[in-house]
């Protein structure tokens, strides 16, 4: 059933892109009079990796600013148009048309841009990155609640919805593999847009979800899934990053230079300031400012930094192997897709160290309400201790998971005791591998978890 569906998806997805390019033909994005130029940025709001390019930096009013003051110096007035999608494939659809002059999304669907830029002579180059994961947690596989599946061989034969071409899509393949399932034979899977698969999730219609940020640890927060799989186990990067139409970089590289002048400036805002930060971006999304939090905040699951990263660079290319199995794209020359020239210039000589900072290690946090910061905690169990004795003030409680590190919900995550040491995992099944290495360890309720701790 799986061998007729997959040629299926890749072939209504090539034409989404080819359609929209049809239909949206005409004068490009950023035309306009030798005295009024439009730039036109597509961005995904909610995939809130994507901030520092989109939904904080169009709150922050950044790349307008500075925009305003580049046409001060070269007397044009600029406008910003800012289209706001669900996935990348549309963004790419206009980039190829165009309609959109700069467009952020995730690893896979950039290698997607890259293709059909170069299949309909409209080439695309990635300029900067805007958030990644150097082990892959930026993608989840979630199940309802009350789900006996307790590994990812459980899904054989089960019902899995995904966005085919997204990065999620490429987690799953790829986890599926390592678990000895074939992923075209052995699930059947569902090419479905996020919203359309988290309620495919609650009616039962799906068995199990495999999407990006943020609906993972929304649908858990929510208490509408909770984690089966988490994309750090893969251990590759994932990412998510800016590219833009070649020609508008060549035609107009000052709007490129002040779009990343921009993104820096929104990239140490978030830095500096992330509880703000995540109430800006949730704010403007209507999403919970705690699982915007989750992935955005200081030490979450997801590192801001505009650099093109040699490490970031070695995982698109091994994405392309993945996507070209999927026959959703051929060959992609990486090296002539990714341009670094452009960020390099706005950072100057702090480029280098910008190349060599690396995320610093996850820690326990507590958010208490009425609270503009949150509280560190270096130990899950000095974490718990704190909550036990403020369970009406907290927030939220964050916690890394003990094999991974990845950021998780202290609430929702899944507790072992080993002697006198509290340790929570992400997933059952990591949980479960560390019980049977460690003789003596076993599970506990969160409940449980805050009393031993107390």
């Amino acid at each position: 059933m799986k061998r007729k569906r997959t040629p299926t998806a890749a072939a209504l997805l090539a034409a989404a892109l080819l359609g929209t390019l049809v239909t949206g033909c005409g004068r490009d994005a950023s035309a306009g009079d030798a005295n009024h130029v439009t730039v036109t940025v597509g961005y995904q709001s909610k995939t809130i990796n994507t901030v520092t390019a989109g939904t904080l930096l169009r709150s922050l009013g950044y790349f307008e600013r500075e925009l305003a003051a580049q046409g001060k110096r070269d007397g044009i007035s600029y406008k910003v148009e800012w289209q706001d999608y669900v996935t990348g494939a549309p963004i790419t659809a206009q980039m190829t048309a165009g309609k959109i002059d700069i467009g952020s999304m995730g690893d896979f669907p950039l290698l997607i841009n890259a293709a059909r830029g170069k299949q309909l002579n409209r080439p695309t180059r990635l300029v900067s990155v805007t958030g990644y994961n150097l082990r892959g947690a930026l993608n989840t596989v979630v199940t309802a609640p009350q789900s006996k599946l307790g590994s990812l061989k459980d899904l054989k034969g089960r019902n899995v919805s995904t966005s085919v071409g997204s990065a999620a899509d490429g987690t799953l393949v790829r986890a599926l593999q390592q678990a000895g399932l074939d992923p075209e034979k052995d699930i059947r899977k569902l090419n479905q847009q996020p919203a359309v698969g988290a309620s495919a999730l609650q009616a039962g219609s799906a068995d199990a979800l495999s999407q990006f940020v943020a609906w993972p640890g929304l649908l858990a927060f929510q208490d509408k899934a909770k984690a089966l799989y988490d994309g750090a186990e893969l251990d590759l990067p994932t990412f998510h990053g800016v590219t833009v139409r070649q020609d508008f970089a060549e035609q107009r590289p000052k709007v490129l230079d002040a779009f990343l002048t921009a993104q820096t400036e929104a990239t140490r805002y978030l830095n500096e300031h992330p509880v703000q930060a995540a109430e800006k971006v949730a704010e403007a999304t209507d999403l919970p400012p705690e699982v915007v939090y989750l992935y955005n905040g200081s030490g979450g699951i997801a590192t801001f930094d505009p650099a093109l990263k040699p490490q970031l660079v070695a995982a698109l290319k091994k994405d392309v192997p993945v996507l070209r199995s999927a026959k959703l794209v051929g060959d992609v020359d990486v090296d002539s897709f990714v341009d670094d020239g452009p960020i390099k210039r706005v950072y100057g000589k702090e480029y280098a160290e910008r190349l060599a900072a690396t995320p610093e290690p996850s820690r326990g946090e507590v958010w208490l309400k009425g609270e503009e910061r949150t509280r560190p905690f270096d130990s899950p169990t000095a974490l718990l201790e704190f909550v036990a004795g403020h369970k009406d003030e907290v927030r939220a409680a964050y916690v890394p998971d003990a094999a991974n590190g990845t950021r998780w919900y202290a609430d929702r995550a899944v507790w072992v005791q080993d002697g006198k040491e509290l340790r929570p995992f992400v997933t059952p099944s990591a949980a479960r591998a560390y019980t049977q290495a460690h003789p003596g360890a076993r599970t506990v309720s969160y409940t449980t978890a805050l009393e031993q701790a107390s």
